[in-house]
Formats: structure tokens, sequence, C-alpha cells
């Protein structure tokens, strides 16, 4: 999903799909998993990861650890997919 606007990363990082194209990225689908790297307030930068719900010319909606963010596109800073949450180690039975 292309949004205009929305700048992306670093230009030498890789990034298999989505693409990334001066001045824009190319987020995946709704339901991928995402970090999105934007400015809160102070001026900081702050993450949110988790799943993308939605994206449209103003925002960009992730459903995290935290809730649901949804975040100005004024404000991103960088976007990509990452891969799923790796499931937690498995307790051994103990006798």
């Amino acid at each position: 999903m292309d949004v205009p606007g929305l700048r992306g990363g670093c230009e030498d990082e890789v990034m298999t799909e989505p693409r990334q194209e001066k001045g824009q990225i190319a987020l995946p689908a709704p339901g991928a998993r995402v970090v999105v790297r934007y400015l809160i307030s102070t001026g900081q930068a702050t993450d949110a990861l988790g799943e993308l719900l939605s994206v449209d010319e103003h925002t960009v909606v992730v459903k995290g650890v935290r809730g649901v963010e949804r975040i100005p596109l004024e404000n991103i800073v960088a976007a990509k997919p990452v891969p799923p949450r790796p499931n937690p180690p498995r307790r051994s039975a103990q006798s």
C-alpha cells in the first residue's frame, strides 16, 4: 500500500517487500506486523510495534502492546514490516 508523504528509513536498508521510494514508503496490507517510528510532542522518537490495522492519507493505525495507536502521517519518521513475534520458549516438565 503506497502512502504519499510517508518518509522511509535508511536508504541502505534492505527491504524485499514492500518497496521504498523517495518521499514515501509502501506498507504491507493491513494484518501484517510492522514497526513505525514517529515523533512525539517532545520531539523525541518512539516506536509502535504490532499489527497494522489501517492506513489512510492522514493516519497509520497499529495495534500493539500499548493498545491501538493512531499515528499522524506527518509524525512518522520510518516504517517497515517485521517478522512475526517469536513464540515463547516452552517449559520442560520437571519430575
